[in-house]
C-alpha cells in the first residue's frame, strides 16, 4: 500500500501553516537550543515532528516513523529504516540554523520508504508554499511541473554546493583545494533547498559526506526522478540505510564521472 500523494502533501502544508510559519522570525530565546555543537532544534522542529508522526502513520497501518527529532533522543529508532516494514521519514524543518535566524531558506522533507528503498517523497518550501513530490517511476514535480536537471556541462561549467564538514579530513582537504576547477560553489546550509534546486536544474551537481536518511532520502528521490544520476563516492549506490561514505549527485553519469575525477580522483574514502 502507498499513501496518497495528494493527502500528505495537504498535511505537510497544513503543519507549516499551523506550526512553522507563524513562528519563523519570531523565536524567543528559550525556542532555540543546541542538540551538540553547530547543531540547534527549535520549538517548531519538534512541534512539526510530533504533529506529522501519527498523522502520517495512520495513512498507512502497521507503518513506523523515523524522526530526526525522534532520533536525537532514542538512537535506536534509527534502525527501523534496516527493517521490513514501510517506513516515513521526516525531517520537520531541514536548515534550522537559517530558521532560527529568520532566513528564508529551509524546508520540510518526507519520505516513504519499503524494505529499504525510497518510493515516495516530498519537500516543502514554506515561504514559498511550494511543494515538490516523487514518486518511483512517477517523475518528479513541483507544483504541477516536471523537474527536470540541468543538461550536462564540463566540470569547469558546473555550479553546485559543497558539504565538507563531517567528511574525511584528507579527503575534505583535497577537495576544497579542487574546488577552483568546478565553475562555482554554493551552500544554503539546506539540504532540501539544495535537493530542489539540482531537480528544477538551477544547479548542476552535490556533495555531501554524512548520509542521515532525512538529510537525502526525499532529495535523493527528487533528484533521481528528475533525471538525474548520483552515487556514493565509492561508486554504490545510495540507499537510506547507508549512512556514510559521501554522496555525489550530477545530471547524468558521464557528468558524474567527470566530476569525481576533477574533485576527488583515485581517493573514495570518506
Amino acid at each position: 500500500m502507498l499513501p496518497d500523494t495528494t493527502r500528505v502533501s495537504t498535511l505537510l502544508r497544513e503543519t507549516a501553516a499551523a506550526v512553522i510559519l507563524p513562528r519563523f522570525q519570531h523565536l524567543e530565546a528559550g525556542d532555540i537550543q543546541a542538540k551538540s555543537p553547530g547543531d540547534l532544534v527549535t520549538i517548531a522542529d519538534i512541534e512539526t515532528e510530533q504533529r506529522l508522526t501519527p498523522l502520517l502513520r495512520d495513512l498507512v497501518p502497521g507503518s513506523l516513523v523515523v524522526g530526526e527529532e525522534a532520533v536525537a533522543k532514542d538512537p535506536s529508532v534509527l534502525a527501523h529504516v534496516a527493517g521490513d516494514t514501510p517506513v516515513w521519514i521526516i525531517d520537520p524543518i531541514d536548515g534550522t540554523a537559517n530558521f532560527a535566524a529568520g532566513i528564508p531558506l529551509f524546508a520540510v522533507m518526507v519520505s516513504f520508504v519499503k524494505v529499504g528503498e525510497v518510493v515516495q517523497s516530498w519537500i516543502l518550501d514554506p515561504v514559498k508554499d511550494q511543494m515538490a513530490v516523487a514518486g518511483r517511476g512517477e517523475g518528479a514535480w513541483l507544483d504541477g511541473q516536471r523537474l527536470r536537471v540541468a543538461p550536462s556541462v564540463t566540470p569547469d561549467h558546473m555550479s553546485g554546493s559543497l558539504a565538507l564538514r563531517f567528511g574525511n579530513r584528507q579527503l575534505v582537504r583535497k577537495i576544497a583545494g579542487r574546488s577552483n576547477l568546478v565553475g562555482s560553489v554554493f551552500s544554503f546550509r539546506c539540504a532540501g533547498q539544495e535537493y530542489l534546486a539540482l531537480a528544477s536544474g538551477r544547479a548542476h551537481f552535490a556533495l555531501y559526506h554524512r548520509l542521515l536518511p532525512w538529510d537525502h532520502a526525499a532529495g535523493w528521490l527528487l533528484h533521481r526522478e528528475a533525471g538525474g544520476y548520483s552515487r556514493r563516492l565509492d561508486r554504490s549506490a545510495y540507499t537510506p540505510r547507508t549512512h556514510d561514505g559521501g554522496l555525489l549527485l550530477t545530471p547524468d553519469e558521464g557528468s558524474w564521472n567527470a566530476l569525481h575525477e576533477v574533485l576527488i580522483g583515485g581517493d573514495e574514502q570518506v
